[in-house]
């Protein structure tokens, strides 16, 4: 009986071990199936989710970067450039290789001084800036008369390209009936300057011999003869 017992027992675990191993087999081969289904869970986590996350950041990240260049044309934001561009960079001084300088006798009949237009014309690529006072001499047989300001202060004025102003220069008429100083020639500085004109002077021929206290020469202001044109 013993015997057949152990027998019985014997034939029951292994019976049961026979069992569990076709369990594991097949919980073996159940997660098989799944175990390769496994690749795809992994792939969409690592590879899909992740590609799809970066590249919908980068490309967020790229529209918006377009969004706000194209976007600045038409918000204005480029004229409004434009426009502080125009303001930090405003016309220039007026050089004098970019000037056409010419003078002419203005004098009118039955004035006591006879006067000198002078004519400044911007030749060169844009507009550019003239303020007030050009420097003015007039060589002569005695010496180099500097012209005296005549003190009004119109402030800057901007010279568009191919326009031209003029400003007056006096002088006392030679009504002494003397040889008086004879005048050879006109000197035209434009304002803020260094490089000067040399012209052949227009108006009278002689000035009449003074004392030597002060300057008779006298010029105005940066348009105060005629308009430019």
């Amino acid at each position: 009986m013993r015997v057949h017992q152990l027998t019985f027992v014997a034939l029951a675990v292994a019976a049961g071990l026979s069992l569990t191993a076709c369990r594991i087999g097949e919980d073996g081969a159940a997660h098989g199936g799944p175990s390769s289904a496994s690749i795809p869970s992994t792939a969409p986590s690592a590879s899909a989710p992740s590609a799809s996350g970066d590249g919908s950041s980068s490309g967020g990240s790229d529209r918006s970067g377009g969004k706000g260049s194209a976007g600045t044309g038409p918000d204005g934001k480029g004229t409004a450039a434009g426009a502080g561009s125009t303001e930090n960079g405003k016309a220039g001084k007026c050089r004098t290789d970019d000037l056409e300088i010419t003078a002419i006798d203005s004098t009118i009949g039955g004035d006591t001084d006879g006067t000198v237009a002078v004519r400044l014309k911007n030749r060169g690529g844009g507009d550019c800036t003239l303020s007030e006072y050009a420097g003015v001499d007039l060589r002569t047989s005695a010496g180099s008369l500097s012209a005296q300001r005549t003190g009004e202060h119109p402030g800057p004025t901007v010279l568009k390209k191919g326009t031209a102003v003029s400003f007056g220069v006096t002088y006392p008429l030679n009504t002494t009936g003397g040889s008086g100083v004879r005048v050879t020639g006109l000197v035209v500085t434009p304002p803020d300057e260094t490089k000067s004109v040399t012209l052949t002077w227009p108006g009278a021929a002689t000035l009449p011999v003074t004392d030597g206290t002060g300057s008779p020469i006298k010029v105005g202001p940066i348009g105060s003869a005629g308009q430019g044109g």
